[in-house]
């Protein structure tokens, strides 16, 4: 059913990855120093990734640059989420799309779609984002689910307290009894949970924010999905990697497979930022980004700016919104795995 088996493709630390070439292996030399610095001047350093470096294995890499201390701040996508989870429950992820959309099958998935959405509407309710509430689940392996008869009396309590949290503790309400579920501590067990980067950011206590767009995953196919638990968790992430970002002028920023996700949210990110900066007679000129993905790119980025809209260069998303973020912008053509690799040996 799943192509991908955990336990037969995840990358250990040690693994051997295939040369940068000379303009990759000067960045990652400048990248690891920059790390370095910024790790000793206690500064950000934040690492915003597509679903593939999940989906390639990778998990054990980013659990290790965690536990060294080198990241404090993950950032991907709802697929990110959903292939970490599925590798931390079932041991395996990536279905077949063709085939399961012939059979009219592709994502409707009993687990991932029940669990994930629990997940993310309990931690909806106790104020998690999306990325710590499922990251929660799998590090507990479990969720708790409170009574009825404490929802109601929260909700009343709440309406003269602070009517703004009220809905969701009426949403979770709504949601226990329309899938009849019983208070106390569900077990969910998650015999693979050494693989999700998902769970160690959670136990560790760095931040591992998901940035969804609804009907972007599958788990939007499910019953148990409720968008206003989505906004309530997604809205905590965006303001907590905004937060970071915040204090990103000294830092890094690493930005590895994302087209779409990692440049959109940063660039709102950054401007609010700069916004508060400028406020206080300052501003942010120190971050240092690197943007990887595989789309080869001859221009000099760093050096001559953003390219006229005759080049084709001009049309690497990831590559014109970064350049135009300030601080320092270095684009590498490489796979996410073997940056991945050479980054952790570099520190670790």
């Amino acid at each position: 059913m799943n192509k991908v088996k955990i336990e037969e493709s995840y990358v250990p630390g040690d693994a051997q990855a295939r040369e940068l070439g000379a303009h990759g292996s000067r960045v990652m030399e400048t990248l690891l120093a920059r790390i370095l610095e910024a790790k000793k001047n206690d500064k950000p350093v934040m690492l915003a990734f597509g679903a593939h470096s999940i989906k390639n294995g990778l998990g054990p890499v980013l659990i290790d640059l965690m536990e060294q201390g080198y990241l404090n701040h993950l950032a991907t996508n709802g697929a990110g989420v959903i292939h970490d989870w599925e590798f931390a429950f079932q041991g395996e992820s990536s279905e077949d799309v063709q085939s399961n959309v012939e059979k009219g099958q592709f994502g409707i998935w009993q687990e991932t779609g029940y669990y994930i959405n629990l997940a993310i509407n309990v931690g909806a309710y106790e104020g998690k984002g999306y990325g710590e509430s499922v990251g929660a689940m799998i590090e507990n392996e479990g969720l708790m689910i409170p009574s009825v008869e404490e929802l109601r009396s929260r909700i009343t309590v709440l309406l003269e307290q602070n009517p703004e949290a009220v809905a969701a503790s009426a949403d979770l309400l709504s949601i226990i009894q329309k899938f009849d579920l019983e208070a106390g501590f569900l077990s969910i067990p998650h015999p693979y949970k050494k693989y999700s980067a998902q769970a160690a950011a959670y136990r560790l206590g760095v931040p591992f924010t998901s940035h969804p767009m609804i009907g972007h995953d599958i788990i939007y196919n499910h019953p148990m999905n409720h968008g206003a638990s989505i906004g309530r968790s997604a809205q905590t992430d965006f303001l907590r990697y905004a937060h970071n970002v915040s204090l990103l002028d000294g830092g890094v920023y690493m930005s590895i497979g994302s087209a779409v996700m990692s440049p959109m949210v940063f660039e709102k990110s950054l401007s609010m930022s700069q916004n508060i900066h400028i406020q206080n007679g300052e501003h942010m000129d120190k971050h240092y980004m690197v943007v990887v993905d595989l789309a080869e790119s001859q221009w000099d980025w760093a050096n001559d700016g953003e390219p006229p809209m005759d080049n084709p260069a001009y049309y690497l998303r990831y590559c014109k919104t970064f350049s135009r973020m300030g601080g320092t912008m270095e684009y590498v053509c490489a796979d996410n795995r073997d940056f991945l690799l050479h980054l952790s040996q570099g520190l670790i």
